[in-house]
């Protein structure tokens, strides 16, 4: 086995609040060939702060000065997606492999953009859902007709966010010009998961609903304007030849929390189920079938960073999965972790469900 180590850079991991600090940090704490180097925020005291709190050797004010430093080898973009476009470019520029958060860009062109200038490089994406060990489980046992022809499936999906009150750091989550919203995150991972287990998305009727388009910024007292949808219904078919019925709810309080995935076939069925109140692509996923299996490997990652909330735990068991991906690339020299050529076709589905709900055309998906 080698002893080398990969050095990890983070752009976005302050010590406030950040998905960052709440995920990558910890995550990366389970891997034996990957070591937190450097820390960048925009602040030099943020940066500080964040390369103490963390266990970081480095820290940079200036992201563009950690990204051209010849001792990372791996640069995670965890900052605003409005952000990402000029960040990810200048990695990819610089030969660094890159691990971007999800949805990679603000808009399809620039996702478009990325993926192209990523050809030759290793990247990762931030859709950790598919990474769970019991999705990975469970996408083996479909494959290896256990379940025998497949009939059927449902999906029901929760979030805590995306109802009638946010604050002014969260709101930009509620314009779709930010490219971050209820159909490009929640919904993302939850299509993504799906076809993780099932194949991929070939066609797809949709209907959204603006539950709340005006919301109230509880720390400012003003009131904002949600421009996106915060609720799906969707019918799907799938590269396995099952019809998937999906149902994704936001504003769910936390102990209503819930994410279910049946699969019916033949000779059984199985299902996926899970409770983070932030959606499935954060906390573990539990594995049940009507007939017996080999349990899944349990997750290597399941604290929280030193400095993040508590409702956060269980958020880097799915980061960690990705690294640890991407680290075996790195070794290799293989390109098995889905990168930006595979966040392309996320964001390319869920440009499709939102066609199909506008227009009302069941939408035909190819590639």
């Amino acid at each position: 086995m080698s002893d080398t180590k990969y050095r990890v850079g983070i752009i976005g991991a302050d010590t406030q609040a950040s998905w960052a600090g709440a995920s990558h940090v910890p995550a990366l704490q389970t891997q034996p060939t990957l070591v937190l180097s450097a820390v960048a925020t925009r602040r030099e005291e943020s940066a500080k702060a964040a390369a103490e709190a963390f266990g970081a050797e480095h820290w940079f004010a200036d992201p563009y000065a950690m990204i051209n430093d010849k001792n990372i080898d791996i640069i995670t973009v965890a900052v605003k997606v409005p952000a990402h476009r000029d960040l990810v470019m200048a990695a990819l520029k610089a030969g660094k492999a890159v691990y971007s958060e999800s949805p990679l860009g603000t808009t399809l062109a620039e996702t478009e953009e990325m993926a192209a200038a990523s050809a030759s490089l290793h990247t990762a994406i931030g859709l950790q859902g598919r990474h769970n060990p019991a999705v990975r489980r469970a996408a083996e046992l479909v494959a290896s007709d256990k379940l025998g022809r497949l009939t059927s499936a449902r999906v029901g999906a929760t979030t805590f966010g995306y109802g009638p009150q946010t604050t002014a750091a969260y709101d930009y989550f509620n314009k779709a010009a930010s490219g971050a919203s209820f159909m490009t995150i929640t919904v993302g991972h939850v299509l993504d998961v799906i076809e993780a287990v099932l194949g991929n998305i070939t066609e797809v009727d949709a209907r959204t609903e603006l539950l709340w388009p005006e919301i109230e910024v509880v720390d400012t007292g003003e009131t904002s304007v949600r421009d996106t949808p915060d609720h799906l219904d969707l019918i799907a078919k799938t590269a396995s030849g099952a019809p998937v019925s999906v149902q994704v709810l936001a504003s769910v309080p936390a102990e209503e929390a819930n994410f279910f995935f049946e699969v019916r076939g033949s000779n059984g069925w199985l299902k996926l189920a899970g409770n983070h109140l932030a959606g499935v692509q954060v906390g573990d996923l539990t594995l049940t079938a009507s007939f017996p299996f080999e349990m899944p490997e349990a997750p290597v990652a399941t604290g929280v960073g030193p400095t993040a909330a508590d409702f956060w735990k269980g958020a880097a068991i799915n980061v960690s999965e990705v690294y640890a991906s991407l680290a075996r690339d790195l070794a290799a020299g293989t390109y098995e972790t889905p990168g930006f050529a595979h966040a392309l076709h996320n964001s390319r589905l869920v440009a499709a469900v939102e066609r199909a709900a506008q227009t009302g055309v069941r939408q035909v998906i190819s590639g």
